[in-house]
């Protein structure tokens, strides 16, 4: 049985809007929640970005029932690795066992803000190789001292460790980062619905895995308005993952974006008041072998409505697709 989630974005809503959310997205009856790791937002319009981090702990407090996710936080440049295992651990503790740590080889976005600077995909992977060993390493209780071709620990121990173990999903693209990550994480990431993504993970990965994608739809009564909300806040999501990754701020984004019109935005992602139509979009997902899809809807002043008028119909059409 697929397994579907509610994304808390960061970068459209404020933090304590976001735990209200969390609260009446598990209500709902989603089975986890995942959560954006930013600095800024893609673009101006959207017009948030708390830390994540915080928001967790408090999102693990006003929840009991759904798992909880980060999709996904970069452990490389903004954040120290040892930093991560120490945050993750904690957050494990608080939520009694429901989180799961989703890590990426992050963008620019979000890591250049601390000057030093963005290095080139294959570098970045080869970081995050390192990271997660120090963060597995450190999960264990144990003194840990390390010392990579990118990171240093020295003499370093998380002191609170929890009795369930961490699991670690990370972001993939290819057979490269497949090669180099599924034998460190439990769980496969990606954004795009490619069956021969699954398939490679598949055969390289030992034991039972979660395959876990992310969809935005525009739900909204009047579909023309849910058409031009798409198009104001997510229209930097037609520029695909290797543009993303290297732009530096929201004047890039918006300036990759600017040819990008409305109707180019309705033919990526589902938009209107139509379930049968926005559950249809997650089919690809499902497919392509995916067993975790968390749901975006794009926009803070729907998300109310969204989650109290049509989360539970939409949700009973997405398992009658996934069944």
């Amino acid at each position: 049985m697929v397994r579907y989630g509610y994304t808390l974005m960061c970068e459209q809503s404020g933090p304590r809007e976001l735990v209200r959310y969390a609260q009446a997205a598990e209500e709902a009856g989603f089975d986890f929640e995942v959560m954006s790791d930013h600095y800024s937002p893609w673009l101006v319009s959207q017009g948030h970005s708390p830390y994540a981090w915080t928001l967790l702990g408090a999102v693990a407090q006003a929840t009991s029932r759904v798992g909880l996710m980060t999709y996904v936080t970069c452990p490389t440049t903004r954040y120290h690795p040892a930093v991560v295992a120490q945050k993750a651990a904690t957050v494990q503790l608080l939520s009694e066992g429901r989180f799961t740590l989703g890590l990426g080889s992050g963008e620019s976005l979000n890591e250049h803000v601390v000057g030093e600077g963005w290095p080139n995909v294959a570098v970045r992977q080869a970081k995050l190789v390192e990271a997660i060993e120090i963060i597995r390493e450190l999960q264990s209780g144990e003194l840990v001292t390390y010392d990579g071709e990118y990171f240093r620990v020295d003499s370093a121990r998380v002191w609170d460790v929890p009795d369930t173990p961490l699991e670690i999903g990370v972001a993939v693209s290819g057979e490269e980062s497949i090669a180099a990550f599924a034998p460190l994480s439990e769980h496969m990431i990606a954004v795009e619905p490619d069956a021969a993504l699954v398939e490679g993970w598949t055969a390289a990965h030992t034991g039972s895995s979660r395959i876990i994608g992310q969809i935005p739809i525009s739900w909204d009564p009047d579909r023309q308005k849910a058409v031009e909300r798409a198009h104001e806040q997510f229209r930097w999501f037609a520029g695909g993952w290797p543009v993303n990754s290297e732009l530096p701020n929201p004047a890039s984004f918006a300036a990759a974006s600017r040819f990008v019109r409305p109707e180019d935005v309705a033919e990526q992602i589902a938009c209107g008041p139509d379930l049968d139509e926005l559950a249809e979009s997650v089919r690809p997902f499902l497919d392509a072998g995916f067993t975790d899809v968390a749901i975006v809807q794009i926009g803070d002043e729907e998300q109310e409505q969204f989650l109290a008028e049509v989360a539970q119909p939409l949700l009973e059409k997405l398992r009658a697709l996934g069944s």
